[in-house]
């Protein structure tokens, strides 16, 4: 049961990530900033590093690829950005929400394959398949060789995530492959890899941000919300929080004690940008 929770409160964690940051701070994109030296590691902005992890991406893409497969596109803005720039783009997005803005945003050019990557039906060939910050949800067993089959010969895999380096504090930071066996993985792979580059102190910053956010926002706006609630109906109030009151520990434990800041993402995560060539295993 608790398995088949998580990818919905994921969802529904990305629906409400999309709307507060285009309502409140205009953010197109889902994924991390790059923060450059300089620049101010503050909500305001975030929309800069998100566009130098933008700049960034697109800096890297091979000359010769042409059509991409984006994975895990969030609400289509990059995906939008390549086809400008004149790639043919596909969209791999499992969410319902997602769904319906990315084919709004990227119209009738692109097809979206509303399921898993893992999931993924289709006769076409790529140039490269894009993984920004959607590798770390993708079965590593399976994710290798569904790529090669979708590739042209030559073809690019181009991954931009973070991995697991050290096991973290039980209300730390979450989620991502553990780093040696992905290397593991791709060394037992047709893909050869061409760039590996460390971005972690540049997006280490982000966890910062949010966890400020989460202990001088959000956490102060439900203890006024529970003196309102206390104040009005304080019998009803003392029940739910009595029912739930595992969960709100482990909520306050995750986000007040956890170790969950730019310093602990260094310690604990290797944020890398990869781009690797698939090549023929007999040349």
């Amino acid at each position: 049961m608790a398995e088949s929770k998580r990818p919905v409160s994921r969802e529904i964690g990305l629906e409400i990530g999309h709307v507060v940051g285009k309502g409140l701070f205009k953010l197109d994109h889902l994924h991390y900033g790059l923060w450059k030296k300089g620049l101010e590691p503050c909500i305001l902005n975030l929309h800069i590093a998100q566009d130098e992890y933008c700049k960034f991406i697109l800096s890297h893409i091979p000359a010769e690829v042409k059509s991409v497969l984006d994975v895990g596109c969030g609400a289509g803005a990059f995906s939008k950005k390549l086809a400008y720039l004149g790639y043919k783009v596909d969209c791999v997005s499992p969410t319902e929400y997602q769904n319906k803005i990315v084919e709004q945003v990227m119209g009738s050019d692109c097809e979206v394959f509303k399921c898993k990557f893992e999931d993924i039906q289709t006769t076409k060939k790529y140039d490269m398949i894009q993984f920004c910050e959607s590798f770390q949800y993708i079965d590593l067993d399976r994710v290798i060789d569904i790529a090669a089959g979708l590739l042209n010969e030559g073809g690019y895999l181009l991954i931009c995530d973070f991995f697991k380096i050290k096991a973290q504090d039980k209300y730390g930071l979450k989620g991502g492959h553990k780093f040696d066996k992905f290397m593991s993985v791709l060394e037992n792979s047709p893909f050869k890899i061409i760039e590996d580059i460390d971005l972690t102190e540049e997006t280490a910053p982000n966890m910062d941000i949010v966890d400020r956010a989460t202990k001088e926002v959000l956490i102060p706006i439900a203890d006024a919300a529970d003196r309102f609630l206390m104040s009005r109906s304080p019998f009803i109030t003392k029940l739910i929080k009595w029912k739930y009151r595992k969960k709100l520990q482990q909520a306050q434990d995750k986000y007040l004690n956890g170790k969950r800041t730019g310093k602990d993402f260094i310690e604990t995560k290797t944020y890398r940008f990869f781009l690797c060539r698939k090549v023929n295993p007999s040349g």
